[in-house]
């Protein structure tokens, strides 16, 4: 049962994690509205209504949302555009509070990256946040669905090689939640975003958490300020 407000979890154990980029480990608001507010002056667009919806899925998906009688073809060639514009624009890029030790407590363990981010976006981002890249990562050239599609992280735990209820899943958006929760995983929710969707447990930043190897190859998930 996922935790709510009443019934906090302390703990989680996994056997394999995997990791969302952006407002999970990486704070990339700030590029991510200049985009969005570009497009959707271009189209006539309430901004404010746009950054609702955009976080957690992949370009084109989104416009699809947004515009749905808009062919396709103009949303994947807008989401090119947009992808280049944000590799592009690194400005306020920067890890979310306590990424480096997280990331560092993980490097041994079973983890992967799974961003709706295309290779580049990607590199561009850990390398402003000045933040290692996980060796396993599943990208937007790696999907055929964007979030909340689960195709993403299921296809992370099995690069990995382990079954979905072994995993635990970071996120940060309704969409990356939803697809967690699709593939059969549980979740630790990261920052304001996640809260309103019950993740099975929740911290502010990834201060919050401890990260223990026990012996018999699990991964001990400790929560508290």
């Amino acid at each position: 049962m996922p935790a709510t407000a009443s019934t906090p979890t302390s703990a989680l154990t996994a056997r394999a994690l995997l990791l969302d980029m952006d407002g999970t480990l990486v704070n990339s608001d700030a590029s991510v509205e200049r985009c969005w507010r570009r497009w959707a002056g271009e189209h006539g667009l309430d901004p404010e209504e746009i950054l609702t919806v955009v976080h957690g899925r992949q370009g084109y998906a989104t416009m699809a949302v947004l515009l749905p009688d808009r062919p396709m073809e103009l949303n994947y060639a807008d989401n090119r555009r947009m992808l280049a514009e944000e590799t592009a624009d690194t400005d306020g890029v920067v890890p979310i509070p306590g990424a480096p030790a997280f990331l560092s407590a993980v490097a041994t363990l079973p983890h992967a990256l799974v961003t709706s981010a295309n290779v580049a976006l990607a590199d561009a981002r850990m390398t402003a946040a000045a933040l290692p890249m996980p060796k396993i990562r599943v990208t937007a050239e790696n999907v055929t669905a964007s979030k909340p599609d689960p195709e993403g992280f299921l296809l992370g735990a099995a690069e990995l090689g382990f079954a979905p209820e072994d995993c635990v899943v970071f996120e940060d958006s309704e969409a990356g939640i939803t697809a967690a929760r699709s593939a059969g995983m549980r979740v630790v929710g990261v920052g304001p975003r996640a809260k309103a969707m019950a993740p099975d447990a929740h911290v502010v930043d990834l201060t919050q958490l401890r990260v223990e190897a026990l012996p018999a190859g699990e991964i001990a998930l400790r929560f508290g300020a």
